[in-house]
């Protein structure tokens, strides 16, 4: 075999030396060619040519400190409103230190470095190394016990609709104080975005819920509801003949909350390996087995192993280069439609009993644990 032919399927590794005046978009394409480089550049180009044409679906999971970074106001936020991002779900942590940023409470650089000890002795909190002084979580934690005090919080609610009533009260509060598209909760409320999170209770915001029930709240997280209506959004998706695709940033709980359903495309940037069994470094031909990833479209799937602080602002400079903005989808004002429509369909094919399937057991290498005679 020839040379020529050997390679024909691989481009040549030539890059072109970079410039003072390269965007970032040029950057990723013409320099991120290898190794994790490559990785991004491939995702880059999985969520510019693939998962948002069409008008697919993009779901986006949110674990790791992003917010007290910053990441939603300079990241999140532009892609929210470009219509990139169609339903999130987050760790409740990062939608409580949003709405630091919402209030326009001031979080600071500082360094890893510092003597904590000296830092509590001064009220201030540390994150890694963000800054912030400690009346800031109190504040916060006081606007929340305020806001869920209100009529419309009494009775039990869908993650995506308590942030959206709490989005609607930090969206506000930011007019009064002259700030905007400073929080990922106040412009999903704008963008009609369902915000969910997989573990409610697991955050400051669901401690103050969990201290207002002392008063006799009503408020109750229905989280089947949540289970239900993500399920819903991906079967919308599908039945109206658009993709699905999931943007993972870390892993954790809210990577698996939208795996629970099965997605086109599966675009991941983690620093977690898959080697200790955890569920952030599952990887994407992992999820085929479970039936997560449309094993058609696997080789679609890309993991960069990178940080998300690294990556997010990277990826979203590509997109919004490369990408015309798309008109939102305002998933959240059409829940209990959409709702209805996988309910039906439900209750129409659905069982009590053991589903049966069309899957056939895999080919395996030995046939340990077998019946005699092999598989059938």
């Amino acid at each position: 075999m020839s040379k020529t032919k050997k390679f024909a399927a691989y481009p040549r590794l030539n890059p072109l030396a970079v410039g003072k005046d390269i965007s970032a978009a040029d950057l990723i394409d013409q320099t991120f060619l290898a190794f994790n480089g490559g990785r991004l550049r491939e995702a880059a180009k999985l969520l510019a040519e693939k998962m948002l044409p069409d008008d697919g679906y993009i779901g986006l999971s949110l674990t790791g400190a992003l917010t007290p970074a910053g990441l939603g106001k300079s990241c999140l936020i532009p892609l929210m409103k470009a219509g990139f991002i169609d339903w999130i779900v987050s760790t409740g942590a990062n939608l409580y230190h949003d709405l630091h940023y919402g209030l326009d409470m001031a979080l600071y650089r500082g360094s890893p470095f510092l003597d904590d000890v000296a830092l509590h002795r001064e009220g201030v909190i540390r994150i890694y190394d963000v800054l912030f002084d400690y009346h800031v979580l109190l504040d916060t934690d006081a606007f929340i016990r305020e806001v869920i005090q209100g009529p419309e919080f009494q009775r039990p609610l869908g993650t995506d609709e308590f942030h959206h009533l709490l989005g609607k009260y930090v969206c506000e509060r930011g007019r009064k104080l002259g700030v905007e598209d400073n929080s990922v909760l106040a412009s999903a409320y704008e963008c009609g975005i369902p915000v969910f999170t997989s573990s409610p209770g697991d955050s400051s915001i669901g401690m103050n819920v969990a201290a207002m029930a002392l008063r006799d709240s009503k408020l109750i997280f229905d989280v089947n509801r949540d289970v239900n209506q993500t399920a819903a959004i991906v079967y919308e998706a599908k039945s109206t003949g658009h993709t699905s695709g999931v943007f993972i940033l870390g892993g954790g709980s809210p990577k698996n909350f939208v795996l629970q359903t099965e997605h086109d495309y599966f675009l991941q940037c983690t620093d977690a390996r898959p080697d200790t069994g955890g569920l952030s470094g599952a990887t994407p031909a992992e999820a085929v087995s479970w039936g997560k990833v449309d094993p058609d479209t696997l080789p679609d799937c890309v993991v960069c192993y990178a940080d998300s602080t690294i990556a997010l602002p990277l990826l979203t400079a590509y997109c919004v280069s490369r990408v015309t903005p798309r008109k939102l989808k305002r998933l959240y004002h059409r829940r209990d439609p959409i709702l209805d429509k996988v309910k039906l369909k439900y209750l129409k094919t659905g069982t009590v009993t053991k589903v049966m399937t069309s899957r056939r057991i895999a080919k395996r290498a030995t046939g340990a644990g077998l019946k005699k005679g092999g598989i059938r």
